[in-house]
C-alpha cells in the first residue's frame, strides 16, 4: 500500500464559547470572577481570560499560579492556593456555571450559516470543549433548541489530557471516521485550542474577533467602525501568531472562504 495525501477535507472540529456561541466568551470568564469572589479574592475580567481554552480545572490552577493573584488569595485565605483549593475552587465553579450557561447560550451570527453550507460540501462537524461534559450537556441541549448542532461533541473530561494537548481533536477523528489528520480543520478562538490543533496534525484557524481574545459582544463589535475591527483583527492576530494559526478571520461567518482556499492547497499536494 502506498500513503496518499488527502485531496480534500473531510471534518471540521469548532471549539464552542466564543466560536459557535457566546460571541465574546462571556459564560466562562465571568463565572471564574464570580467563584473566586465567593472566597473573597478579587480577580479581573480580564485575568479570567488569561488562561482560556484549557480545562477549567487547569484554568483555575494557572489563575492561583498568577503572582499578583496568588497574593490575593494569600491575604484573603490564609494560605497560598493548593490544589485542594484549586478542586474547592473548581466545584464553587460548577454549579454557578450550569446555572448561568443560558444566560450566554445566544448562536453567533453566521454559524448556523456557516455548518449549513459546510454539510452542502459533505463535511462533518466535529466539536470540543474545555468545559467538562456536565456543562457541555447542557450547551448542547441550548444550542439544538436555537437550531444548531454538531455530529460530535469531546468535553475536556472525556480525555486523559485537555488542551493544548491534541487528545480531544483526535478523539473526534475517531468518533467522525476521518481517514487522515490533513483532512481535518479545527477552528478556535483561544490559543490552546489552536495549538490543540497543531499538535493533533490539523489545520487551524483562529477567530480573532468573536472570542475570548477581543472580549467584546457582538452589539459592542457591531459598533466599532471598520477600521477599529480591523485594528483589532491585526491585533489579536498579532497575539494568535506564537501559536501558529494557518489562518486568522474574525468570525466564523468567514470560514467557508477558507475552507475552498485549504481544498486547493490540498489538491496540489499541500499538507498542514
Amino acid at each position: 500500500m502506498q500513503y496518499q495525501s488527502p485531496q480534500c477535507l473531510q471534518a471540521v472540529i469548532c471549539d464552542w464559547a466564543g466560536t459557535l456561541v457566546d460571541f465574546g466568551s462571556f459564560a466562562p470568564t465571568q463565572i471564574f470572577v464570580e467563584a473566586f469572589a465567593e472566597l473573597g479574592v478579587a480577580i479581573s475580567l480580564e485575568e479570567a481570560r488569561g488562561p482560556m481554552g484549557m480545562g477549567k480545572w487547569d484554568h483555575i490552577r494557572t489563575l492561583c499560579n498568577h503572582p499578583d493573584i496568588a497574593e490575593r488569595f494569600v491575604q484573603a485565605v490564609g494560605h497560598a492556593p493548593a490544589d485542594d483549593d484549586v478542586t474547592a475552587l473548581y466545584e464553587r465553579f460548577m454549579p454557578l456555571q450550569i446555572a448561568k450557561i443560558a444566560d450566554h447560550s445566544a448562536v453567533i451570527p453566521g454559524a448556523l450559516d456557516t455548518l449549513t453550507t459546510l454539510r452542502a460540501q459533505g463535511l462533518k462537524i466535529g466539536s470540543c470543549s474545555g468545559y467538562p461534559a456536565v456543562v457541555m450537556e447542557k450547551v448542547v441541549a441550548l444550542a439544538i433548541d436555537n437550531g444548531l448542532q454538531v455530529d460530535h461533541v469531546v468535553a475536556t473530561d472525556e480525555v486523559p489530557n485537555g488542551r493544548p494537548h491534541p487528545a480531544q481533536a483526535l478523539a473526534n477523528v475517531v468518533a467522525l471516521g476521518v481517514s487522515d489528520v490533513a483532512a481535518c480543520v479545527k477552528v478556535d478562538d483561544t490559543t490552546p485550542g489552536i495549538l490543540e490543533g497543531r499538535s493533533a496534525g490539523m489545520w487551524t484557524v483562529a477567530l480573532t474577533c468573536s472570542g475570548n481574545a477581543l472580549g467584546l459582544t457582538f452589539e459592542q463589535y457591531q459598533a466599532l467602525s471598520d477600521a477599529e475591527r480591523e485594528a483589532s483583527h491585526d491585533q489579536v492576530s498579532a497575539q494568535f501568531a506564537p501559536s501558529g494559526p494557518h489562518y486568522c478571520i474574525p468570525t466564523i461567518a468567514e470560514l467557508p472562504n477558507v475552507i475552498d482556499d485549504i481544498n486547493a492547497r490540498l489538491q496540489q499536494g499541500e499538507r498542514p
